[in-house]
């Protein structure tokens, strides 16, 4: 059940056996039911989820009280409020399972046990971080430099088959338009 996140922490760093034993021994795997949050606002996020199967949406609620979608979540990847996560402080994202899903969870003593004891410890922390980053500065890019039909299409690059996997709502939150506004896109992108 962690080889899918074994052969993800093995893509980013170097480690042997045993490290990777003593590591997933500080984890455990959780199946979570479609419509579960993982996460909410309000609590200080002390877990980091490591997606084997399943998709999770990730929203922030505005100071109007209006929902919106800023992230998905597919399988082997590694999700979570990850900037109150090390900060230590209230989170302000709800991550909420869209399908059941199957997770892995690093609880922060995993995490911190990894800092101190893996030999690419801060290495594959570092490179997570970067993967966190350049995808929120391309998503804050795509939402100022394209067109609503370059994000898109650029969501379903990015997000296989998002179209089956989430309600058109949802994707259409993500991209910043409306559900007509989407449907309108989705018969342009038929058309090309």
């Amino acid at each position: 059940m962690f080889d899918s996140m074994h052969a993800a922490i093995r893509s980013m760093i170097q480690i042997d056996v045993d490290e990777l034993r003593k590591f997933s021994n500080l984890c455990h795997h959780r199946m979570v039911e479609k419509k579960t949050f993982l996460s909410k606002p309000g609590v200080i996020p002390n877990e980091i989820f490591f997606i084997v199967e399943g998709l999770v949406r990730v929203t922030i609620i505005d100071v109007k009280g209006v929902e919106h979608t800023i992230h998905f979540a597919l399988e082997n990847q590694f999700i979570a409020d990850y900037s109150c996560f090390i900060q230590k402080t209230v989170g302000l994202y709800t991550l909420e399972c869209l399908e059941d899903c199957e997770v892995i969870v690093l609880p922060r003593q995993a995490i911190e046990w990894g800092y101190q004891n893996l030999k690419e410890g801060d290495k594959l922390g570092r490179r997570i971080a970067e993967y966190y980053f350049i995808y929120q500065d391309e998503r804050i890019q795509n939402l100022y430099s394209r067109t609503p039909y370059e994000r898109y299409r650029e969501i379903n690059r990015v997000f296989p088959k998002i179209s089956e996997r989430a309600p058109q709502h949802m994707i259409a939150s993500y991209l910043g338009i409306t559900s007509i506004h989407l449907s309108r896109l989705k018969r342009d992108a038929l058309k090309s």
